[in-house]
C-alpha cells in the first residue's frame, strides 16, 4: 500500500479556508464523510482533535500531519489541503501551518499506519517538495506535484 494508491486527486485540496486548526480539522472530516459513507464527520473530527490533544501533528516547516484510527475505516484514507492562508497549528518550531496532509487508518492498522506516516513525513520534509506545493496554482497541479514527491520518495520496490 502506497500514498499514491489512497490519494485520489478529489482528495487534493486546493485553496482551503483556513482560520484555526479545529476549523481545518472540521472541514477535512465533514469532506470525508460526505465522500466515504461509512464515516462520519463527527466522529473523524472527534478522533483528530482527540490525536491533537495527546500532541501537535505539526511536524514544522509549515506542515502538519493530523491522522487517526477509525473503526468505520476500511482501508486507509488520505487527504491533503493547502490552506488559502497559514494558521497556527501548534507546530513543535512555532511556524504556522499551510500544509496539511490528512491520514485516517483502520483501528487495526498498526504496521500500515506507521508505513504510511513514514512516507508522509518523508515527502513532506523535503524542502524542494513543499516549496513546489506552495507554487501550485491549481488543483491538478498540486495533486501532480504531491504525486511526483511521492513517486520519487517510494522505495524501488521492483529492484
Amino acid at each position: 500500500m502506497t500514498l499514491e494508491t489512497i490519494l485520489p486527486p478529489e482528495r487534493t485540496l486546493f485553496d482551503v479556508p483556513g482560520g484555526s486548526k479545529k476549523r481545518v480539522l472540521e472541514f477535512f472530516s465533514t469532506f470525508i464523510a460526505q465522500n466515504t459513507p461509512s464515516l462520519d464527520s463527527q466522529e473523524v473530527f472527534s478522533r483528530l482533535i482527540g490525536r491533537e490533544r495527546l500532541g501537535s501533528t505539526g511536524i514544522g516547516h509549515g506542515v502538519a500531519i493530523p491522522h487517526s484510527r477509525n473503526p468505520h475505516c476500511k482501508a486507509p484514507i488520505a487527504g491533503f489541503l493547502k490552506l488559502a492562508e497559514p494558521i497556527d497549528f501548534d507546530a513543535v518550531d512555532g511556524d504556522p501551518v499551510d500544509l496539511v496532509f490528512v491520514l485516517l487508518v483502520p483501528e487495526q492498522a498498526d504496521d500500515a499506519h506507521l508505513a504510511l506516516l513514514g512516507q508522509v513525513a518523508a515527502v513532506m520534509n523535503d524542502a524542494d517538495t513543499r516549496n513546489a506545493l506552495r507554487r501550485a496554482d491549481s488543483q491538478h497541479a498540486l495533486h501532480e506535484r504531491l504525486i511526483e514527491a511521492i513517486r520519487r520518495q517510494a522505495p524501488a520496490e521492483n529492484d
